[in-house]
């Protein structure tokens, strides 16, 4: 990683706690798709998403400060102006950012796999938060889910169309690699390595 400047704020400070939901058209200056993705990690997936798709509205979560910190940086540094880093606990500043039927699309990329039965809690998918998302996601909007972990996959992708997303290619089926597709930094690797990769591209109903 780049050496970025210091700083004792977090990153997207201005978005954590908020009592109001946030204006996202003065916020990014302009009107476009908003998304969500909620662990960006190293951010490769998010700076080149943002790069591709200049009208994105993005937001991406880290609650890593190393991370957060320097998404947020490089992002800075390339002028990418329509992506905004915030370092936090998604499950806990997403209901106070979003209101219902505002995003276009969520991601969730390789989240970590919790295999402790203690640490399960902190999983993303639990039944509860992703009914919650669902109704974040405006009809028509897309929900991105892609990871390396076959069981994780299994039953992410059953609490996904169990919350009411639609799998264009039918119940359980993951979808191939597109090449048009952004990956991220780890797919990237796994896809010189060969290691399988498990995608879910998901709709709401319209």
């Amino acid at each position: 990683m780049t050496r970025i400047p210091l700083r004792t704020e977090p990153a997207g400070a201005e978005y954590l706690g908020v009592k109001a939901f946030p204006d996202w058209n003065l916020a990014f200056g302009g009107n476009g798709p908003l998304e969500l993705e909620i662990g960006c990690g190293a951010g490769g997936f998010a700076l080149e998403y943002c790069r591709r798709n200049p009208q994105a509205r993005y937001l991406a979560f880290e609650w890593r400060k190393k991370f957060a910190r320097e998404v947020a940086h490089r992002a800075q540094k390339h002028g990418l102006l329509n992506l905004k880093v915030i370092e936090g606990d998604a499950r806990l500043e997403v209901p106070k950012l979003f209101r219902d039927g505002s995003l276009d699309a969520i991601h969730l990329q390789f989240p970590d796999p919790w295999w402790k039965r203690a640490h399960f809690k902190r999983a993303i998918l639990l039944p509860d938060f992703t009914r919650f998302l669902f109704q974040l996601v405006k009809p028509g909007g897309r929900f991105d889910f892609r990871t390396d972990v076959e069981e994780r996959a299994l039953a992410g992708l059953t609490v996904l169309e169990d919350a009411g997303f639609v799998n264009p290619l039918g119940r359980g089926v993951f979808h191939p690699h597109d090449p048009d597709e952004v990956p991220s930094t780890r797919e990237r690797r796994y896809l010189v390595t060969g290691q399988p990769v498990y995608r879910a591209r998901l709709v709401k109903p319209a």
